[in-house]
Formats: C-alpha cells, structure tokens, sequence
C-alpha cells in the first residue's frame, strides 16, 4: 500500500496514500458531498483488503474532501442503467457497502474517522463502524433510510443498538431523527466531538499515539471486543486466552516488559 490508488467514478474518487505506518483514506466527490459510486465503494473494498494484509501499516485515518464526511451511497449512480433484474440487491450490496463496513470493523487495524458536516447513511455507518471518530461539533448523523421508503442497511441496525441503545436506535431508524455530533458522543456512538478548528489536530494527535502502539495487541484486543458482543462470558474469557497466547510471542510484549522494568516509555515497534 505504498503507492496512491485512485478510482474516478462519476465525478468522484477515493484515494488513499501511504505516510510512514499510517494510510490515510480520502473520500473525494464534494460536490455531491461525498455521496459514493459503486466504483469508489468498489475502491474503498480493496484499499482496506490491501491494508489489512499489509503488516508494516499500524493506524488509518479515514476522511473526506469539502465541507461533508458523507452523503451516503448515491443511489441514481447505482442504477442508472436498466431495471436490474429480481434480487440484484442481496447479490451486490454484501460484496460493497456491506464489505466495506466488515472491513474497517473487523481489520486488525485502528481505524480513526475525521467527519465535518453531514454523516448520511452508509457514510454515518462509515463512522460508526470505525474504532474511533472524532467529529467536529457542527457536524450532523443521520440515517434517512425509511425516510425513504427503504429499510435501514450497512449496519446500522447491527452498530446502533450496541452504540447508543435500543431506544435511540429506533430514534434515528425509525423516526429518521438527526443527530449533532455533541449529543453522538455523549451517546457513545462516536468518540469526540471537538471544535471546527481543532478537528484535524485531535485527529492526528489520536492517529500518532494509536500508530505508535503495540500494533498487535491493538489488532487482538479489537477483535476480542467484537467477539464478545455475540458471546457469553465463558466464550469471551477463552477468546482473551487464545488473544494473550498470540500477543505475549511478539516484541511489543517484551519490549512493553522491559519498559516497565527500567521506569521508562515503551518503544513499540507494531511487531
């Protein structure tokens, strides 16, 4: 993932770029406030298949272009071809949006999400499905989908109800009620909601101490986390187990130990 991959769809593109142990991710189509193509959906796909195999990246910040994170799949850009053919939905949606959402949950990465403006959909389940998101407190999410006459996806009923709770959940899927960004962090379903002007600065300040972590551990105890949110006790202390074994064979475990030993910070090398 050291190059620059750019997808250009429809007036829109995502990039993503290489800066030491970071990828930074750009959603980039302003004009339609950040509304995604298939194409960049597609492109989103496989930057984040190629991150999680790539073991000398350590952090992703995920952000967009303009004044919105993002408006949400674009719908007309998606079918503006012929009436698709009966089940066209469930055969694409789980290889696309639906994929992306896996990803950046399920990656063995900390993934950080920068959102100005509007969150809109699969763009506020975007954020949701990020480890952290720091938005600025302007900055709206919304989940439109009944709204408009369709049933909620990408997550949403899956992440709400475990983020912000039952009852809220039905707030924003049922009702469509919007969201600032001060209320979804005192909800817990994002992480901060800092200043305008300051929002770039927290962001990185997060991604730098996250890029200079015991980069596995991280990876595990994230994947223990999602584990035990469809387990018992029982199974999740056997998921810790099984997450310490892997973690106490890597140089961060004893670099960490030695740290501890001589009074001093770790320097942990995400190996």
């Amino acid at each position: 993932m050291s190059h620059e991959a750019d997808a250009v769809g429809a007036g829109g593109s995502v990039t993503a770029c290489r800066d030491d142990a970071m990828l930074r991710i750009v959603l980039n189509r302003p004009d339609r406030r950040n509304s995604l193509t298939p194409k960049m959906i597609e492109t989103l796909v496989d930057t984040l298949t190629s991150a999680a195999a790539d073991d000398s990246l350590r952090a992703v910040l995920i952000t967009a272009a303009g004044r919105d994170f993002c408006a949400g799949a674009d719908w007309l850009a998606a079918n503006d071809r012929e009436r698709p053919r009966t089940g066209d939905l469930v055969r694409r949606i789980p290889h696309g949006a639906h994929r992306v959402i896996e990803l950046v949950a399920g990656i063995h990465l900390p993934v950080v999400c920068a959102v100005r403006g509007w969150a809109v959909g699969f763009g506020c389940n975007l954020a949701l499905a990020a480890d952290f998101t720091v938005a600025a407190a302007d900055a709206v999410f919304w989940e439109p989908f009944v709204e408009r006459g369709f049933s909620p996806d990408s997550g949403s009923t899956w992440l709400l109800p475990r983020l912000a709770g039952v009852a809220r959940a039905r707030r924003m899927l049922l009702l469509g009620e919007k969201v600032g960004a001060t209320d979804a962090a005192e909800w817990g379903m994002i992480h901060q909601a800092v200043e305008p002007p300051v929002l770039d600065d927290a962001c990185e300040k997060l991604l730098e101490r996250l890029a200079g972590g015991p980069t596995v551990a991280i990876g595990l105890a994230k994947q223990a986390l999602a584990f035990g949110q469809g387990a018992g006790l029982a199974e999740s202390l056997t998921q810790e187990l099984f997450s310490l074994e892997l973690a106490c064979r890597t140089g961060d475990f004893k670099e960490g130990l030695e740290a501890f030993r001589q009074r001093r910070a770790p320097r942990f090398r995400g190996r």
